[in-house]
């Protein structure tokens, strides 16, 4: 399906987009970027069979056999160091990774790849771009981060998680390099693989399996010196920039901002949907240092976004729509403009109509590059995608909401987006948990326009989890009108139960702080919504 070369880019070459001044001179790189990728002869159209997928034709009689395995991997995988669930000092670098992947025969290298960093929004980015290419005929490859409730969830090929068959199968061969590489580790006396690092080799070495057409990719932590940083891809993107993870990234918008900005290739195209000031001004210095085509919101494309009537489930859905800068060099395909170029979006909120015009722009940017994208495609993936724990809604009386928001940014968008009107006699009850080195008051100050009554709580699956003494003390800083009736239940399915009772019928209840808290809680949901009327 890939077309296109050294002209692809808007009736002119790469070129066109670099900064005034920093032209590429050498013909040879050139001919790199456009060079098509070490894949198999003929693409797959949509009318075209995936290739099969062995674990669907295993028999039942295998199925036991498959879970023990599976559960082997995981409690395998849980004796590595896994910098999400603890707060274990870290020396972060990509040598480790490198040499996983060197083992492993360097799978990255046959993958064309689109790499997405951002303090907030990249993992909706990620999921929309991939089902917009998925839409496209394109065999994707799509790698997320963290995972709600299980493993598998982040690594998928056009729409479909890896099975347990697979991942064992993909498994074996990481863990073998993984064991030469510790036994190294341990005479010189460093530390072998981590979690993070061992996942993003078996994602990459699975969609080499799979011979996928294109992999997107989420970064985990920051971006230079993340596992994922290892690509050279045909397109990066850094969807937004803010305070979150400072001890590991820097404590102030322009030292996360170059951290984020470290999966900026050269030569190679970058989108920016930042508005920070300060951020766009270290990401255009690290783009031109590069000399990579840098296309940015609010400069080369604008976002429009209009809400659309209350939907069944009484949230406005927005229809947004791009409109390109008459003067930049990035240009949307003809078939995306003129009369049907407004789009509709099933994700909520105004920061999801941000992140799907980010993705828009990330296949316009592919199309110019020789990957042609159907904008039919992009319309129904913008229609289908979901996420879990975006502002998902369980039950009525009350409304119950869970949402992974996990930093003071992301708590904001949260909360301009929830309605604030509830029935007579209901009340709006924040359910609050978070890791203790997040910007707790500024997270739950996010929230102080909006809640009636808070509820604290911790979560059990990570000892990262702030105590309720913590959390007290944040409340105390932001909310101080909050703290009487506070209530500090340290069980989280208690503290849901007391919410959904304090809020009554016609009231709110929304659960949120952190991907821990919204997997237990909604975990519980899925499996016995009546534990709430216990």
């Amino acid at each position: 399906m890939r077309t296109g070369g050294p002209d692809c880019w808007s009736g002119g070459d790469v070129r066109a987009l670099l900064p005034t001044g920093q032209a590429q001179t050498e013909a040879g790189v050139l001919r790199d970027y456009h060079r098509p990728p070490r894949l198999k002869e003929v693409r797959r159209t949509p009318a075209m069979t995936p290739l099969p997928n062995p674990s669907r034709v295993t028999s039942s009689l295998s199925a036991g056999r498959e879970a023990a395995d599976r559960g082997a991997v995981e409690l395998w995988l849980d004796g590595r160091i896994n910098h999400e669930r603890t707060a274990t000092p870290g020396h972060w670098g990509l040598e480790r990774m490198r040499r996983l992947l060197e083992l492993l025969d360097n799978p990255q290298h046959d993958l064309p790849v689109v790499h997405v960093a951002g303090t907030k929004g990249k993992g909706s980015t990620v999921a929309m771009l991939a089902a917009m290419l998925d839409a496209s005929g394109y065999r994707v490859g799509r790698y997320m981060s963290p995972h709600v409730h299980q493993l598998e969830e982040r690594i998928a090929v056009s729409g479909e998680q890896i099975t347990a068959f697979e991942l064992v199968s993909v498994w074996r061969p990481v863990r073998q390099a993984v064991e030469q590489m510790d036994a190294d580790s341990a005479t010189e006396g460093r530390r072998g693989p981590t979690w993070f690092e061992i996942l993003t080799a078996m994602a990459l070495l699975h969609f080499r399996r799979q011979q996928v057409d294109l992999a997107v990719l989420e970064t985990g932590l920051g971006g230079r010196l993340d596992a994922t940083n290892v690509c050279e891809p045909l397109l990066s993107v850094i969807t937004s920039i803010s305070l979150d993870h400072m001890r590991e990234l820097g404590g102030t918008v322009p030292e996360i901002a170059r951290e984020k900005a470290g999966i900026i290739k050269p030569h190679r195209p970058v989108l920016c949907g930042v508005r920070d000031r300060d951020a766009r001004t270290v990401i255009e210095e690290v783009a031109a240092q590069q000399q990579a085509p840098l296309v940015m919101i609010d400069r080369d494309f604008a976002v429009e976004a209009a809400l659309e009537p209350e939907t069944a489930d009484r949230f406005p859905r927005h229809r947004i729509r791009i409109a390109p800068s008459p003067t930049s060099r990035f240009q949307l395909p003809e078939d995306a403009l003129g009369d049907n170029d407004v789009y509709e979006l099933r994700m909520i909120g105004r920061h999801q109509a941000e992140n799907a015009a980010l993705a828009m722009a990330a296949a316009a940017v592919l199309h110019q590059s020789g990957y042609p994208v159907s904008w039919r495609g992009v319309r129904q993936a913008l229609q289908t995608v979901q996420l879990p724990a975006r502002i998902e809604q369980f039950g009525t009386q009350p409304r119950l909401i869970v949402d992974a928001a996990h930093n003071a940014a992301s708590m904001q968008s949260l909360f301009q987006t929830l309605p604030a009107e509830v029935e007579q006699g209901g009340s709006r009850v924040l359910v609050f948990a978070a890791s203790a080195d997040k910007q707790l008051p500024e997270m739950l100050a996010a929230a102080a326009g909006w809640a009636d009554q808070l509820v604290l709580t911790r979560y059990s699956t990570s000892v990262r989890a702030a105590s309720l003494e913590e959390l007290r003390g944040a409340a105390t800083q932001a909310v101080p009108h909050l703290l009487p009736g506070c209530l500090e239940q340290a069980d989280p399915l208690v503290a849901t139960r007391e919410a959904c009772h304090r809020a009554g019928p016609g009231g709110m209840v929304c659960i949120a702080g952190s991907f821990f808290l919204a997997a237990e809680v909604r975990a519980m949901l899925l499996a016995d919504p009546s534990h709430l009327a216990s």
